[in-house]
């Protein structure tokens, strides 16, 4: 599976922006995708990631903010982020996890960046 991440880009506190990541590839055995971010000399971190079930889960400092989606017709998956903050300003990677017959399979987009001004 390859993903292709776009949509990052610099934005004032209170604004929106809409990251989008497409999946190409197996995409049949994908059974979730999400996002991640990182800033520089911390971990990479769960923003929010969406299981085929619909099930969905946020981190804490995004919840109410941040809204995931998924159109599996166009094997893209969506975060849009509202009421951005400057401690928001990282790169943003999605994630996908495909499983098939051979074993679980973890891959990563190329990163995007999100910059908030305070």
């Amino acid at each position: 599976v390859q993903l292709q991440a776009s949509g990052g880009g610099l934005v004032q506190a209170g604004g929106s922006l809409r990251l989008s990541c497409v999946g190409s590839g197996n995409t049949f055995s994908i059974i979730a995708m999400g996002w991640y971010r990182q800033v520089p000399g911390k971990q990479r971190e769960l923003v929010a990631d969406l299981l085929n079930g619909g099930t969905t889960r946020y981190s804490e400092s995004v919840k109410g903010r941040f809204t995931i989606s998924r159109d599996n017709a166009k094997n893209t998956v969506y975060l849009q982020m509202s009421k951005l903050k400057p401690e928001d300003t990282a790169v943003y990677y999605c994630k996908t996890t495909t499983v098939t017959s051979r074993g679980s399979n973890v891959y990563w987009g190329q990163g995007t960046q999100v910059t908030v001004s305070s």
